[in-house]
Parts: structure tokens; sequence; C-alpha cells
């Protein structure tokens, strides 16, 4: 997979270990602001707030719109890395009901992106891929549960991405994120087996 910036996913490996750092700095006060801000985020505010300067956000990310894409991208892939993370420290239930929360809490971000995201990301099938690798991390997850008997039979995991982002639309649209908790409280009393 190939950016605007000529680098594949495969590169993001080969930064010194200091520009690793201001990357990932840079990308978590970018998915802080656009929560917050949306695409109005000052760029300036998030490089300040990374501890970097403008110049090191530009020479990294030449325009908002790229570090829009990359900030998608790299929430997307530490969601991706919660979901085995969470099940090799906690019982399964816990682990599922924190990578619900931490979905909720990236599609906040992704709710603040969400004009600039339709136009840096208009290719289906990069849609489809994301939609694809978080039903493969909630399937890991319901998986562990599973194997402890905790699940209903035949709980799906696209299914339980549809109900989540269902939840994140209802919560954004309230702008109440304790609804979201209650709401994850309901939909883990479907999936998990009492």
């Amino acid at each position: 997979m190939t950016s605007e910036t000529g680098n594949t996913v495969g590169q993001r490996s080969r930064l010194r270990a200091d520009a690793q750092r201001n990357e990932d700095r840079l990308l978590e006060a970018a998915a802080a602001a656009f929560s917050t801000y949306g695409a109005n985020a000052s760029v300036k505010e998030i490089a300040r707030a990374a501890g970097v300067g403008v110049g090191t956000l530009y020479r990294r990310f030449p325009s908002k719109e790229l570090l829009i894409e990359a900030t998608y991208r790299h929430e997307v892939q530490d969601l991706c890395d919660a979901a085995p993370e969470l099940s090799a420290s906690h019982p399964p239930e816990e682990a599922l009901r924190a990578w619900m929360e931490l979905f909720l809490d990236f599609m906040a971000t992704k709710h603040g992106m969400a004009d600039a995201l339709r136009v840096v990301l208009t290719n289906e099938n990069e849609r489809l891929n994301t939609r694809t690798r978080l039903a493969e991390a909630i399937d890991h997850l319901l998986v562990a549960a599973a194997s402890r008997s905790l699940t209903r039979p035949q709980t799906d995991a696209r299914d339980v991405l549809m109900a989540l982002g269902g939840i994140s639309v209802i919560t954004a649209s309230e702008r109440r994120r304790d609804l979201a908790t209650r709401l994850i409280d309901l939909l883990l009393h479907g999936i998990l087996a009492n």
C-alpha cells in the first residue's frame, strides 16, 4: 500500500528511532486534535502538542490531508494491535469491553475527521479493508471468549462491528460519551452467555 508521499506501510519501520518517536507523537496529537476540533484543528497546535516544530510536521506530512490520512491509518493499526494485546493481558470479557471502548474513542476521532476523510479516503477497497481488519480484531476477542464458553453461539464479529458503529453514531449525535458505555453494556449482554 503506497501513500501519496510514496512511502509504503513497510517503510514505516525504517525511520530512525527519534524520527519514529516524533511521528508517533505527531499522530497521537493529531488524533486528539481532530477528535476535538475536526478538520479545523490547527497544524501548529498539533506540532506544539507533539513537542516538535511545525517544520518537522510538514517534512513528514506536507499537507493536512496527508496528516489526516496517516492519523486515520495509525489509529486503525493501533486498534487492530490492541485486540491481541488485551486478550493476552485480560480475561476475555474484560478484553472485549476494553476493545469496544477503544473502538468508540477511535470513532470519535474519525467523526472529527469525517469531512476530510471523505476527500482523502475515496478508495472503496481501503474502506472495506479497514472493516475487514476491525472485524478480525473483534473475532480474535470473540474466539478467546468462546474458548471459555463465554459467548452466545454464532456471535458474528461483523454484526458486533455494525452494532458498535451504530453506538458511535448515536453517541456522537447525542454528544454523550457516557451513553456509549451504557450501550456497550447492553451489547455485551447480548454477546456474553450469562
